[in-house]
């Protein structure tokens, strides 16, 4: 059996974590969720919560993160590596574990793809920004 534990390093914590993944600002939504994310240079994926008032009283907010955790920490196995992301949830949304976990490993694939695309495709920017060196001409006598 896997481990399914919830260590604390697979949670982003500190205020510089969710700082970088906003600043990237990558994200893809469904009618549950929203996740916000960029890539890491770990082999796992790590998840941070946002559950604004707007959702909800603190019982639904608190809700919302627990299931969320529980949802993170079941699918952890089917979850891509390397990925930083801020799951938010939808206020119109009704929180369920089942249709959350099958959301969270959707969108995070799909988080995945496009973080994924849009990094080779700003390699492939740069490569062309970079000038090239004129070839040399020979000397006409």
């Amino acid at each position: 059996m896997t481990d399914q534990s919830f260590p604390k390093q697979l949670r982003l914590r500190s205020r510089t974590d969710f700082r970088q993944v906003y600043e990237r600002r990558c994200s893809v939504a469904d009618g549950m969720l929203r996740l916000v994310g960029r890539l890491n240079a770990l082999e796992y994926s790590r998840i941070g919560l946002s559950v604004s008032r707007e959702v909800g009283r603190a019982v639904i907010r608190n809700r919302w993160k627990r299931l969320l955790r529980e949802a993170f920490r079941l699918s952890r196995e089917r979850l891509p590596g390397g990925l930083d992301f801020v799951a938010i949830p939808r206020t119109e949304a009704k929180p369920e574990l089942k249709s959350l976990t099958k959301s969270l490993v959707d969108l995070s694939w799909r988080l995945s793809k496009r973080l994924k695309r849009d990094e080779s495709a700003a390699r492939r920017d740069n490569r062309k920004e970079k000038p090239r060196a004129e070839p040399q001409r020979r000397k006409e006598d």
